[in-house]
Protein backbone atom coordinates (compact mmCIF):
# COMPACT_ATOMS: atom_id res chain seq x y z
CA UNK A 1 0.00 0.00 0.00
CA UNK A 2 3.12 2.15 1.04
CA UNK A 3 4.22 1.79 -2.56
CA UNK A 4 0.65 2.58 -4.48
CA UNK A 5 0.60 5.88 -2.05
CA UNK A 6 4.30 6.92 -3.32
CA UNK A 7 3.41 6.10 -6.92
CA UNK A 8 0.20 7.95 -6.37
CA UNK A 9 1.54 10.96 -4.61
CA UNK A 10 4.09 11.54 -7.17
CA UNK A 11 2.18 11.69 -10.03
CA UNK A 12 -0.46 13.85 -8.51
CA UNK A 13 2.37 16.34 -8.03
CA UNK A 14 3.43 15.96 -11.57
CA UNK A 15 0.08 16.89 -12.92
CA UNK A 16 0.38 20.40 -11.50
CA UNK A 17 4.06 20.80 -13.20
CA UNK A 18 2.32 19.70 -16.76
CA UNK A 19 0.48 22.47 -18.97
CA UNK A 20 -1.49 20.11 -20.31
CA UNK A 21 -2.82 18.97 -16.84
CA UNK A 22 -3.79 22.81 -16.45
CA UNK A 23 -5.41 22.98 -19.75
CA UNK A 24 -7.96 20.26 -19.35
CA UNK A 25 -8.55 21.13 -15.57
CA UNK A 26 -9.68 25.17 -16.92
CA UNK A 27 -11.44 24.30 -20.24
CA UNK A 28 -13.23 21.61 -17.83
CA UNK A 29 -14.55 24.61 -15.29
CA UNK A 30 -14.90 26.96 -17.89
CA UNK A 31 -17.13 24.82 -20.04
CA UNK A 32 -19.28 23.52 -16.77
CA UNK A 33 -19.43 27.09 -15.70
CA UNK A 34 -20.42 28.60 -18.90
CA UNK A 35 -23.57 26.17 -19.21
CA UNK A 36 -24.44 26.90 -15.74
CA UNK A 37 -24.88 30.07 -16.53
CA UNK A 38 -26.47 29.47 -19.27
CA UNK A 39 -28.88 27.30 -17.52
CA UNK A 40 -29.61 29.40 -14.86
CA UNK A 41 -30.43 32.43 -17.02
CA UNK A 42 -33.09 29.87 -19.20
CA UNK A 43 -34.49 28.63 -15.61
CA UNK A 44 -34.49 32.47 -15.09
CA UNK A 45 -36.27 33.55 -17.39
CA UNK A 46 -39.23 30.49 -17.97
CA UNK A 47 -39.90 30.55 -14.27
CA UNK A 48 -43.47 32.36 -14.85
CA UNK A 49 -44.47 29.64 -17.22
CA UNK A 50 -43.78 27.03 -15.12
CA UNK A 51 -40.83 25.95 -16.57
CA UNK A 52 -39.82 24.05 -13.25
CA UNK A 53 -35.97 24.56 -11.30
CA UNK A 54 -33.00 23.68 -11.84
CA UNK A 55 -31.13 20.58 -9.87
CA UNK A 56 -27.81 19.69 -9.41
CA UNK A 57 -27.49 17.68 -12.58
CA UNK A 58 -26.75 20.65 -14.25
CA UNK A 59 -23.20 20.26 -13.47
CA UNK A 60 -22.89 16.40 -13.07
CA UNK A 61 -24.07 15.68 -16.73
CA UNK A 62 -22.35 17.94 -18.83
CA UNK A 63 -19.39 17.05 -16.54
CA UNK A 64 -19.37 13.67 -16.65
CA UNK A 65 -19.22 14.14 -20.61
CA UNK A 66 -16.71 16.25 -20.90
CA UNK A 67 -14.52 13.65 -19.27
CA UNK A 68 -14.74 11.40 -21.97
CA UNK A 69 -12.65 14.35 -23.82
CA UNK A 70 -10.11 15.18 -21.02
CA UNK A 71 -9.50 11.92 -19.99
CA UNK A 72 -7.48 10.68 -22.88
CA UNK A 73 -5.48 13.54 -22.44
CA UNK A 74 -4.44 12.96 -18.23
CA UNK A 75 -3.92 9.17 -18.90
CA UNK A 76 -2.17 8.88 -22.31
CA UNK A 77 1.31 9.45 -20.67
CA UNK A 78 0.38 7.58 -18.01
CA UNK A 79 3.00 4.54 -18.08
CA UNK A 80 3.26 5.40 -22.54
CA UNK A 81 5.91 8.08 -21.46
CA UNK A 82 7.41 5.74 -19.15
CA UNK A 83 7.70 3.28 -22.43
CA UNK A 84 9.09 6.12 -24.35
CA UNK A 85 11.53 6.96 -22.51
CA UNK A 86 12.92 4.07 -21.10
CA UNK A 87 12.41 4.47 -17.47
CA UNK A 88 9.86 1.93 -17.37
CA UNK A 89 13.08 -0.66 -16.82
CA UNK A 90 14.16 1.29 -14.20
CA UNK A 91 10.28 1.05 -12.69
CA UNK A 92 10.55 -2.47 -12.97
CA UNK A 93 13.24 -3.16 -11.15
CA UNK A 94 12.24 -1.53 -8.33
CA UNK A 95 10.17 -3.48 -5.21
CA UNK A 96 6.89 -2.21 -6.86
CA UNK A 97 4.70 -5.11 -7.90
CA UNK A 98 3.27 -4.60 -11.47
CA UNK A 99 -0.32 -3.75 -9.61
CA UNK A 100 1.19 -1.74 -7.41
CA UNK A 101 2.74 0.67 -10.37
CA UNK A 102 -0.96 0.52 -12.25
CA UNK A 103 -3.05 1.44 -9.30
CA UNK A 104 -0.37 3.57 -7.94
CA UNK A 105 -0.66 5.54 -11.94
CA UNK A 106 -4.75 4.97 -11.88
CA UNK A 107 -5.19 6.85 -8.16
CA UNK A 108 -2.72 9.65 -8.67
CA UNK A 109 -4.93 10.41 -12.16
CA UNK A 110 -8.37 10.08 -10.22
CA UNK A 111 -7.24 12.40 -7.34
CA UNK A 112 -6.14 15.41 -10.12
CA UNK A 113 -9.78 14.67 -11.38
CA UNK A 114 -11.51 14.45 -7.89
CA UNK A 115 -9.54 18.15 -6.96
CA UNK A 116 -11.73 19.39 -9.97
CA UNK A 117 -14.90 17.78 -8.84
CA UNK A 118 -14.44 19.17 -5.96
CA UNK A 119 -14.29 22.59 -7.38
CA UNK A 120 -17.57 22.34 -8.94
CA UNK A 121 -19.36 21.84 -5.52
CA UNK A 122 -19.78 25.31 -5.32
CA UNK A 123 -22.44 25.26 -8.23
CA UNK A 124 -25.07 23.48 -5.97
CA UNK A 125 -24.03 25.27 -3.00
CA UNK A 126 -25.31 28.55 -5.31
CA UNK A 127 -28.47 26.55 -6.14
CA UNK A 128 -29.12 26.01 -2.61
CA UNK A 129 -29.18 29.53 -2.05
CA UNK A 130 -31.21 30.31 -5.43
CA UNK A 131 -33.25 27.07 -5.05
CA UNK A 132 -36.47 27.86 -3.03
CA UNK A 133 -36.60 25.28 -0.57
CA UNK A 134 -33.05 23.90 -1.56
CA UNK A 135 -32.24 21.55 -3.85
CA UNK A 136 -32.41 17.68 -3.61
CA UNK A 137 -28.87 16.78 -1.43
CA UNK A 138 -29.57 13.26 -2.17
CA UNK A 139 -30.28 13.49 -6.01
CA UNK A 140 -27.13 15.58 -5.51
CA UNK A 141 -24.88 12.93 -3.80
CA UNK A 142 -26.35 10.20 -6.56
CA UNK A 143 -25.02 12.67 -9.53
CA UNK A 144 -21.67 13.19 -7.66
CA UNK A 145 -21.12 9.38 -6.89
CA UNK A 146 -21.94 8.63 -10.39
CA UNK A 147 -19.62 10.97 -11.55
CA UNK A 148 -16.89 9.44 -9.24
CA UNK A 149 -17.41 6.38 -10.79
CA UNK A 150 -17.04 7.30 -14.65
CA UNK A 151 -14.06 8.82 -13.54
CA UNK A 152 -12.65 5.76 -11.86
CA UNK A 153 -13.68 3.51 -15.30
CA UNK A 154 -12.51 6.08 -17.68
CA UNK A 155 -9.25 6.70 -15.81
CA UNK A 156 -8.87 3.00 -15.35
CA UNK A 157 -9.49 1.54 -19.11
CA UNK A 158 -7.04 4.74 -19.88
CA UNK A 159 -4.36 3.46 -17.83
CA UNK A 160 -4.70 0.30 -19.07
CA UNK A 161 -4.43 1.28 -22.67
CA UNK A 162 -1.79 3.46 -21.72
CA UNK A 163 0.05 0.46 -20.93
CA UNK A 164 -0.18 -1.14 -24.36
CA UNK A 165 1.34 1.72 -26.21
CA UNK A 166 4.80 3.69 -26.17
CA UNK A 167 3.48 6.54 -27.96
CA UNK A 168 1.71 8.51 -25.91
CA UNK A 169 -0.55 10.25 -28.80
CA UNK A 170 -1.40 6.69 -30.27
CA UNK A 171 -2.89 6.05 -26.61
CA UNK A 172 -4.91 9.26 -26.58
CA UNK A 173 -6.95 8.21 -29.86
CA UNK A 174 -7.12 4.61 -28.76
CA UNK A 175 -8.50 5.78 -25.48
CA UNK A 176 -10.64 8.26 -26.92
CA UNK A 177 -11.97 5.70 -29.60
CA UNK A 178 -12.44 3.20 -26.90
CA UNK A 179 -14.45 5.94 -25.20
CA UNK A 180 -16.80 6.63 -27.89
CA UNK A 181 -17.30 3.04 -28.58
CA UNK A 182 -18.56 2.71 -24.59
CA UNK A 183 -20.82 5.95 -24.12
CA UNK A 184 -21.93 5.99 -27.80
CA UNK A 185 -21.77 3.30 -30.66
CA UNK A 186 -22.35 -0.02 -28.30
CA UNK A 187 -26.00 0.93 -27.43
CA UNK A 188 -26.93 1.69 -30.66
CA UNK A 189 -28.13 -1.75 -31.70
CA UNK A 190 -30.66 -1.62 -28.78
CA UNK A 191 -32.40 0.38 -30.76
CA UNK A 192 -32.73 -1.39 -33.78
CA UNK A 193 -32.79 -5.09 -32.89
CA UNK A 194 -35.61 -6.78 -31.99
CA UNK A 195 -33.70 -9.12 -29.69
CA UNK A 196 -31.09 -9.10 -27.40
CA UNK A 197 -31.32 -5.65 -26.61
CA UNK A 198 -30.44 -6.06 -22.74
CA UNK A 199 -26.78 -6.60 -23.28
CA UNK A 200 -26.04 -3.52 -25.86
CA UNK A 201 -27.83 -1.71 -23.22
CA UNK A 202 -26.24 -2.77 -20.04
CA UNK A 203 -22.44 -2.49 -21.70
CA UNK A 204 -24.05 1.27 -22.78
CA UNK A 205 -21.65 3.33 -20.02
CA UNK A 206 -23.79 6.45 -20.83
CA UNK A 207 -27.12 4.44 -19.80
CA UNK A 208 -25.60 3.92 -16.17
CA UNK A 209 -24.94 7.42 -15.33
CA UNK A 210 -27.85 9.30 -17.02
CA UNK A 211 -30.60 7.02 -16.69
CA UNK A 212 -29.85 6.30 -12.51
CA UNK A 213 -27.00 7.82 -11.71
CA UNK A 214 -27.95 11.66 -12.72
CA UNK A 215 -31.52 10.87 -11.45
CA UNK A 216 -31.16 10.07 -7.97
CA UNK A 217 -31.15 6.42 -8.39
CA UNK A 218 -28.69 3.85 -7.19
CA UNK A 219 -28.34 0.73 -8.05
CA UNK A 220 -26.34 -2.28 -7.49
CA UNK A 221 -25.67 -2.71 -11.16
CA UNK A 222 -24.77 0.38 -12.05
CA UNK A 223 -21.82 0.11 -9.29
CA UNK A 224 -20.96 -3.12 -10.54
CA UNK A 225 -20.59 -2.01 -14.34
CA UNK A 226 -18.85 0.89 -13.08
CA UNK A 227 -16.40 -1.12 -10.96
CA UNK A 228 -15.35 -4.10 -13.31
CA UNK A 229 -14.64 -2.00 -15.87
CA UNK A 230 -11.87 0.01 -13.20
CA UNK A 231 -10.66 -3.62 -12.55
CA UNK A 232 -10.78 -4.40 -16.29
CA UNK A 233 -8.42 -1.66 -17.28
CA UNK A 234 -6.14 -1.67 -14.70
CA UNK A 235 -5.46 -5.84 -15.12
CA UNK A 236 -4.94 -4.60 -18.62
CA UNK A 237 -2.36 -2.38 -17.91
CA UNK A 238 -0.47 -4.68 -15.11
CA UNK A 239 -0.93 -7.49 -18.03
CA UNK A 240 1.06 -5.58 -20.87
CA UNK A 241 3.50 -4.65 -17.98
CA UNK A 242 4.18 -7.79 -16.80
CA UNK A 243 4.37 -8.82 -20.56
CA UNK A 244 7.13 -6.32 -20.85
CA UNK A 245 9.24 -7.44 -17.83
CA UNK A 246 9.30 -10.64 -19.34
CA UNK A 247 10.31 -9.29 -23.08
Amino acid sequence: MRNIWTIAKREYLHYFSTPIAYVVAFLLLLTVGILFVLNIVYYANNAMFGGGAPSPNLVTGPFAFLLLLSVPALTMRLISDENRMGTLELLLTAPVTDWELVVGKWLGAFLFLLTILALTLIYPLLLNIMVKPGIDFMLALSAYLGVILVAAALLGLGTGISALFSNPIASFFMTLAVFVVLWWLIGAPASVLSTGTELFSYLDMSNHFYDSFNQGVIKLTDLVYYLSLTLLGLFIGATAIEVRRWQ
